[in-house]
């Protein structure tokens, strides 16, 4: 048992003064605000939950700006696909375990508690199996061990190259099983996380491009009553392949022939008409926005306005991890909106309300849904995911409750954090994690050795 007193703290019901936390076996077992520090009780200014990056490829932390020379060609995502296939066709085992240990040890060095890895690279180089199916996702439940983030795991069906049941591209050949071979990789996936604490399984269909109607159907179930997560609209082309495919856009198509509910995550969604926004609004579904990667791949910019309007719910994630970090992240996502439509503090909620906690609230809330959190913050029954902010930081001078928030999103970014619990164990502390140089060595070696 552990016992914590934070000054201010961010609680489900609002803000709080002198707010005692008890931890306990990894959860949070008590909050008493309103009391003075105990004898013994570990003393910090200002505490908030850990929020969940709900969509994370972590072995494309490895190759962060490595796609940005101009090609001859219009450079867009679907060529900077090419250079992601080169890239995860190249690593080893031991290569994703290192690459996703350092991401996770900058996650919660960021404020990322939790992480859904949307996991994909499956199989060996040539495209072979691998004697334990499961090896790929066995070495992120590693990182995660030694990192101590949650994760929520969500194996990727990957079948087709396109829309139609088109035979897969080669750099593809990692990602492709058959509904037979993906239902073994997950039983074999859940004995991978099986003793790792607080960790949870869903399901990733990749998308209406990589999966045909009937494997759709036939993997669903697999997912056990946990999340569901695929890409949708991420990409104007990819809405004009559908559309010539099916007669119909992926949100819609989506909306008109799967079990979308509260269950389900659809990633991006980028492209939407009024019509999907109200649509999609209305499951309950959660949008799964990464404003970093959406900018970086040149997707377009999420209709959050229309979609928060229509009484949407999201979360985001770091995707392509290409940048990593809370305030990062929300940070961007009001910025393409407000760039989009000219204004200031779009996403605020109404007149008064603060932009960054309305932000943070809504991606905490968002992000639990989309990884079958049922608890989420500060409060007992939840797992024990805390992050401190720095008072001293000159950003959050003289600021208070929500202006903090307000602060450290807009103006302080991911140095304002001092500590970070994940499931009870203090893992950061001045803004470093007790991992981070042996990972960054680690990292930096497989690196070295695949951009060689």
């Amino acid at each position: 048992m552990s016992r914590l007193h934070f000054a201010s703290a961010l609680l489900p019901s609002g803000w709080a003064n002198d707010v005692q936390v008890v931890i306990t076996a990894g959860a949070i077992a008590e909050v008493t605000p309103g009391v003075q520090p105990a004898a013994g009780d570990e003393r910090h200014a200002i505490a908030l939950p850990g929020l969940a990056s709900l969509h994370s490829h972590a072995f494309q932390r490895g190759m962060a700006g490595l796609a940005e020379l101009r090609g001859d060609s219009t450079d867009t995502f679907w060529t900077w696909r090419e250079t992601m296939y080169r890239f995860a066709l190249a690593m080893t085992p031991d290569d994703v375990a290192d690459v996703a240990t350092l991401l996770y040890v900058e996650m919660l060095e960021r404020g990322f508690t939790r992480v859904g890895e949307f996991h994909y690279l499956h199989h060996d180089r040539d495209g072979s199996h691998y004697a334990d199916v499961a090896e790929m996702a066995a070495r992120i439940a590693q990182a995660a061990e030694a990192s101590c983030i949650g994760l929520t795991l969500l194996p990727s069906f990957y079948a087709h190259g396109s829309f139609g049941g088109a035979a897969p591209h080669d750099g593809q050949r990692r990602f492709i099983c058959s509904v037979d071979q993906f239902a073994k990789l997950m039983a074999a996936s859940r004995k991978a996380i099986a003793n790792l604490p607080g960790a949870n399984i869903g399901i990733a269909p990749h998308s209406l491009r990589a999966v045909a109607p009937d494997e759709l159907t036939a993997i669903i179930p697999l997912a056990e009553g946990g999340p569901v997560h695929i890409h949708a609209a991420e990409q104007v082309k990819e809405v004009e392949d559908c559309l010539t495919w099916s007669g119909r856009r992926p949100v819609q198509w989506l909306l008109e022939h799967a079990p979308v509910d509260q269950r389900w995550c659809l990633i991006h969604a980028t492209h939407m008409t009024d019509d999907e926004v109200s649509a999609f609004a209305k499951t309950g579904a959660v949008a799964g926005l990464c404003p970093i990667t959406e900018a970086s791949l040149g997707d377009g910019i999420f209709p959050g306005r229309e979609f928060l309007d229509a009484g949407g719910l999201f979360g985001v994630g770091t995707d392509s991890n290409v940048l990593v970090g809370v305030a990062d992240e929300l940070r961007q996502l009001e910025y393409g909106q407000r760039l989009k439509h000219r204004a200031r503090n779009v996403l605020s909620g109404g007149a008064g309300r603060s932009t960054g906690r309305t932000l943070f609230d809504d991606a905490l809330t968002g992000g639990a849904r989309a990884l079958a959190q049922p608890i989420a913050g500060l409060t007992p029954g939840a797992r024990a995911d805390i992050v401190t902010l720095d008072a001293m930081h000159p950003s959050l001078a003289g600021r208070a409750r929500d202006a903090v928030i307000d602060g450290w999103i807009f103006a302080a970014g991911s140095g304002a954090i001092d500590c970070v619990w994940a499931g009870g164990n203090k893992v950061v502390e001045g803004g470093q994690h007790q991992l981070r140089q042996a990972a960054r060595e680690r990292f930096n070696a497989a690196v070295r050795r695949l951009v060689a």
